[in-house]
């Protein structure tokens, strides 16, 4: 997919999209209907294959008559019991809800857009680690609310770079998944009523396991799966923003320290090379947060058993918050490998601020009662060090759970 009103829209694919939903919709559909006759609810005449009764193609069809019922459900129904064989048209569905559907469906393209973000902070991750390791010693002034502060390195940048980016992997990594099933009004009435208690208990853990998903409590007013996912990917664009931030301004010609090597072109003026990545990972920094507020405030709206229109804004506003989020990731991820360090331009604005940055040394040798030490640096090392094995832990769990 491509979007003119968000350059980069590419490289979130199908992830999140029309048709990664109406096929995570069907695959629930089917998931739910071989639970129903695994657990014997429903006769074993009515298992059948959904997957292959609706298309791509079909997108277009569903998302026009959604609007009659309020959501894809309604008309995804009637075209799979159209299109199926009995029995299996009258037992799919049966039991469900519409939100038991769209919610699973979206926790499912959800995954696929997490799983797609963590790639990227992996390669993020190695590529810190990296630069912190390289540049523990390279000397820079450190910088308060944007005036010259005490001496630090560029490693020691890194390194809080580098955290900031293991601390979103850790946020994402910690989602839960569960299944959406409570029925009409989270009761499960209409399942027992088919099959009884025990078979319902069965068609239950037979539909989570199915999908890959945790059986849960329904969650129809308890939005904390979508919240928590929300805060997770704002998490990860404040990171990456962090970083934007600094190479913008530290890019400055008359600051020089780093570089956004994407050199970016004008329009108009030939000789510009603007640090087009920085600014478009900064970008998706500042549009973040409101989309989660969106989600948060229609987590607060819920009422009832099941809510009127808090639940519905809740789908496009995840949808593009998260494929803003791999958006990011991917440039994320560019930004970093292209950057360009220069050294000298750190050294050198080091020098000029003079004994300035040694005033708090100064005191606080003082107060202690010796002469300053040769240098300032505290415990920096031991920083860049501990930001390392952090990094070192989390490659080792990453191979782990790729093997």
């Amino acid at each position: 997919m491509t979007s003119l009103w968000w350059p980069g829209d590419q490289h979130a694919g199908d992830l999140v999209s029309d048709t990664a939903l109406l096929r995570a919709l069907v695959r629930v559909e089917q998931a739910w209907l071989d639970a129903l006759v695994a657990a014997g609810v429903a006769p074993a005449g009515a298992a059948h294959d959904l997957t292959g009764l609706v298309g791509d193609d079909d997108a277009e069809r569903v998302a026009v008559e959604a609007e009659a019922g309020g959501n894809p459900v309604i008309p995804l129904v009637a075209l799979l019991r159209d299109r199926a064989p009995e029995p299996a048209t009258t037992w799919l569905h049966r039991g469900l809800t519409s939100q038991d559907v769209v919610d699973t469906a979206v926790l499912l393209c959800a995954r696929d857009a997490v799983a797609r973000v963590r790639r990227e902070l992996g390669r993020q991750v190695d590529r810190l680690a990296d630069l912190v390791d390289r540049h523990r010693a390279t000397p820079m002034l450190a910088r308060t609310l944007t005036q010259p502060a005490v001496p630090t390195t560029f490693g020691a940048k890194a390194a809080t770079w580098l955290h900031g980016i293991l601390d979103a992997d850790d946020a994402l990594g910690a989602l839960a998944w569960p299944v959406q099933l409570g029925g009409a009004a989270g009761t499960l009435a209409a399942i027992v009523e088919l099959g009884g208690p025990d078979r319902t208990r069965a068609a239950r853990t037979a539909y989570a396991a199915a999908l890959g998903l945790a059986e849960a409590p329904p969650w129809h007013t308890r939005r904390a799966p979508v919240t928590r996912l929300a805060d997770a990917a704002v998490g990860a664009t404040d990171a990456w923003g962090r970083i934007a931030n600094d190479v913008l301004v530290l890019g400055r010609p008359e600051i020089g320290e780093l570089a956004d090597g994407s050199g970016g072109g004008s329009s108009t003026m030939p000789h510009k090379a603007n640090p087009t990545t920085a600014t478009l990972v900064r970008r998706a920094a500042l549009a973040a947060p409101q989309l989660a507020a969106t989600l948060h405030l229609a987590a607060a709206e819920q009422v009832d058993e099941r809510a009127d229109g808090a639940w519905h804004v809740e789908w496009a506003t995840l949808a593009v918050l998260l494929r803003r989020t791999v958006v990011a990731a991917v440039q994320a991820t560019r930004l970093l490998d292209d950057l360009q360090v220069h050294g000298e331009r750190m050294r050198s604005h080091l020098a000029a601020a003079g004994d300035a940055v040694l005033a708090e040394q100064r005191s606080m040798a003082g107060l202690a009662g010796h002469d300053p030490a040769p240098t300032y640096h505290g415990l920096l090392d031991d920083l860049a060090d501990e930001a390392l094995a952090r990094a070192a832990v989390h490659r080792h769990d990453r191979k782990a759970d790729d093997a």
